[in-house]
């Protein structure tokens, strides 16, 4: 994903250069977390597990091999496209120590930053319902509580 543009000025000038040497030379360009391979097509089956082509087995959201003795239904595999990120593990992109640099792919990315996404969400509508509340007429705010 993108870095957005008002947060540009947090990374370091090469940022660049830094994510390319912790996703590709440190992790093999895999994923740190479940070891999919970067910019490949995935068989998934949606809890974390995922068929590893070149290993020919089953792995689990960990990447560690698990057997599939319960079986499962074709109708439930889907195909996904992986692509590498590297994640600040403390979630400030100011610290760009390799230590606090993990390369992720999309899944593991998203539940590393669930609780950031979700503490961003309520901000933003904290922040919409407070300008609201400074800047609308009272009498619509009125309108509005009477209507709910």
């Amino acid at each position: 994903m993108p870095i957005r543009a008002e947060n540009r000025w947090l990374y370091p000038i090469d940022w660049q250069q830094l994510s390319d040497t912790i996703r590709f030379d440190r992790a093999g360009r895999r994923c740190e977390q479940c070891r999919r391979p970067h910019l490949r097509r995935v068989a998934h089956l949606g809890d974390g597990r995922w068929w590893d082509a070149d290993a020919r087995c089953w792995r689990s959201d960990q990447g560690k091999r698990v057997s599939m003795k319960g079986g499962f239904t074709l109708a439930s595999v889907r195909m996904t496209y992986v692509v590498l990120a590297c994640a600040h593990l403390d979630h400030d992109p100011s610290n760009s120590a390799p230590a606090n640099l993990r390369a992720l792919c999309q899944r593991c990315h998203m539940i590393h930053d669930a609780a950031e996404h979700r503490w961003q969400r309520w901000w933003n509508a904290f922040r919409l319902r407070a300008m609201r509340d400074l800047y609308e007429d009272p009498r619509i705010t009125r309108e509005r509580h009477a209507a709910s």
